[in-house]
């Protein structure tokens, strides 16, 4: 069955460059539906779906648009139409893949309709701007960012050459198949940080022998969204949430925050998840030269010469603890489950390392176990994070919960 590439972009000033790697697509006998963003002027070719449809979706109409040439309102309206009609497409299975090109504005306006479309559908996006920091246009998504090296603006010797690879590259994704393993194992997603590498390892190597398949993600801000978002989509039979350092770089202002929201997922969504205070000793910032000036007299690590980790104290430490709580309440009864590491929260933090400090782990106990709702469980166990008997425990704690659900 023929598969389709969903190519969306301003065809009223970059015309010529879509229709381009539009032929360059078919050529693989794949079917494109072009969709145009464009506001102001008339497109290069006739497209599968005009701005006009697209403007309608986002609630206006282009004649509006035209007439108040206000650019930030037509950048909203296009942005949310285009997002109504790729899940459409989507949905009516008539999208395997998506590309588009641009600049600042084409990348901000196409990459958020990307950002719908679930993990693994290809999503190529050529930019000016992916160069640079491009969180903002990727967010917690799959999207390959592809940098145009110069303007996307004709086809010359040099752009020619990367629309060609785009179009291959999107061609060569949507033309593989993607097989799937013989069996499917149920799902359990779980957060690590490399100070919890050994306890996560543990873990998955305990999960493994149940039966179940472990996906792991890095706690370094994007990999605690992505993992809440994956949960909210319902990927997971269960979480173990053993590092929740994210919630350290919300309250300390670090570089690596997954937002306030960060362990709230499993709970609103009812998924048995196990909790854990993982890492929270540490705020992450980048070079010792770019601490605060108030952290700067503060125990602190260089975990690598980019990365400088900050010993959280006991004010952060109840903080963390409330928040731990706080999520941890809105899971329903038999959901939720905390386990705490009596003799530190990470390789860092334990006896004999620099960022031992029992006071301050102790207070992130208390403030857990006193926000916490009496119906949770709260396990001790007189062992560092890291140690078997932990791993083995939280193991335990999540699949008798799933096994009860």
């Amino acid at each position: 069955m023929s598969k389709t590439v969903v190519i969306a972009g301003a065809f009223d000033t970059k015309g010529s460059e879509f229709a381009f790697v539009k032929d360059l697509i078919k050529a693989h006998d794949i079917k494109t539906l072009t969709i145009d963003i464009g506001v102001m002027g008339n497109p290069g070719f006739t497209p599968d779906i005009d701005n006009g449809e697209v403007a309608k979706a986002g609630g206006s109409t282009i004649e509006i648009l035209r007439t108040k040439k206000d650019k930030t309102k037509a950048m909203r309206v296009m942005s949310e139409g285009l997002s109504v009609i790729v899940n459409r497409l989507y949905k009516q299975g008539k999208l395997n893949g998506i590309l588009s090109m641009g600049g600042s504005g084409g990348t901000a306006l196409v990459t958020a309709a990307m950002r719908e479309l679930p993990v693994g559908i290809p999503k190529i996006m050529v930019s000016t701007m992916a160069g640079g920091d491009v969180s903002s246009y990727i967010g917690t998504s799959d999207i390959i960012m592809v940098p145009s090296v110069v303007d996307v603006a004709g086809i010359n010797r040099i752009s020619r050459k990367i629309y060609f690879n785009a179009a291959e590259a999107i061609a060569g994704m949507v033309k593989a198949e993607n097989p799937s393993p013989v069996e499917e194992k149920p799902l359990i997603a779980a957060s690590m940080f490399g100070n919890t590498t050994k306890c996560i390892d543990q873990a998955i190597a305990n999960l493994n022998k149940k039966g179940y398949e472990t996906v792991v993600f890095h706690a370094v801000g994007t990999g605690g969204r992505t993992m809440e978002k994956l949960i909210r989509n319902a990927y997971f039979e269960g979480v173990l949430d053993l590092t929740t350092t994210e919630l350290a770089d919300e309250i300390c202002g670090g570089v690596l925050s997954a937002g306030p929201d960060r362990v709230k997922a499993a709970p609103n969504a009812a998924i048995p998840v196990v909790i854990a205070p993982g890492c929270v000793d540490m705020a992450n910032f980048f070079g010792k030269d770019t601490m605060p000036e108030k952290y700067k007299n503060r125990n602190l690590y260089e975990w690598n010469p980019n990365i400088t980790l900050m010993r959280t104290n006991i004010k952060e430490n109840i903080k963390i603890g409330q928040m731990i709580a706080t999520a941890a309440n809105l899971a329903k009864k038999g959901k939720v489950a905390v386990i705490l590491p009596l003799k530190g929260v990470s390789m860092l933090d334990s006896k004999g390392n620099p960022f031992w400090d029992q006071d301050a782990d102790q207070a992130c106990y208390n403030a857990i176990k006193d926000n916490l709702r009496s119906d949770i469980p709260v396990v001790e166990i007189d062992c560092n994070i890291n140690d078997k008997e932990f791993s083995d425990k939280a193991t335990e704690l999540l699949e008798k919960m799933i096994k009860n659900k």
